[in-house]
C-alpha cells in the first residue's frame, strides 16, 4: 500500500481551497489529483483536519473479541470441543464467525487446544 501524502501539502491544498480557489484548481497548483483534492476538503470540512486515517493494522478482531466471553465459557464447559462445534454453539447465540477466525482469536489470546496426550518419545524414530 501506498504512503499518505504529508499533512502539510494537504493543510495547503485545503488552505488555498478555502481562500477561493476551486478542487481543481488547487490539484493542478499543487500537483495532485483532483479527487484528492475534493476529498481532502471533505475531510477537512466533516472531521476538521485532512490528516490521512491510519492506515494497515487489524479492523475485525473487534468483532470476534466482543463474544470472547462467551467462547471461554463454552471452551470451559466441554473442554475437547472441536472449532467446528465451537462455531455450531456461537451461531445459536447469534454470532457468525468461521473457524479461521476462532483459530486466530486462540492465537491472538494464547489459548492453546491440544486434543490428544503426549506420547513417550519413540528410541528409533523422532516422533512429533
Amino acid at each position: 500500500m501506498a504512503r499518505a501524502l504529508s499533512v502539510d501539502l494537504r493543510e495547503r491544498v485545503v488552505g488555498a481551497v478555502a481562500d477561493g480557489m476551486s478542487c481543481r484548481a488547487a490539484a493542478v497548483r499543487f500537483g495532485v489529483s483532483a479527487a484528492s483534492a475534493i476529498r481532502w476538503r471533505q475531510r477537512a470540512v466533516r472531521e476538521g483536519s485532512p490528516a490521512p486515517k491510519p492506515q494497515g493494522g487489524d479492523r475485525r478482531s473487534g468483532r470476534i473479541d466482543a463474544h470472547g466471553h462467551l467462547i471461554r465459557a463454552a471452551i470451559a464447559e466441554t473442554p475437547d470441543m472441536t472449532l467446528e462445534e465451537l462455531t455450531a454453539v456461537l451461531r445459536v447465540h447469534g454470532v457468525l464467525v468461521g473457524t479461521g477466525t476462532l483459530w486466530r482469536f486462540f492465537d491472538r489470546h494464547q489459548i492453546t487446544r491440544k486434543k490428544r496426550p503426549a506420547t513417550r518419545p519413540s528410541r528409533t524414530v523422532p516422533t512429533s
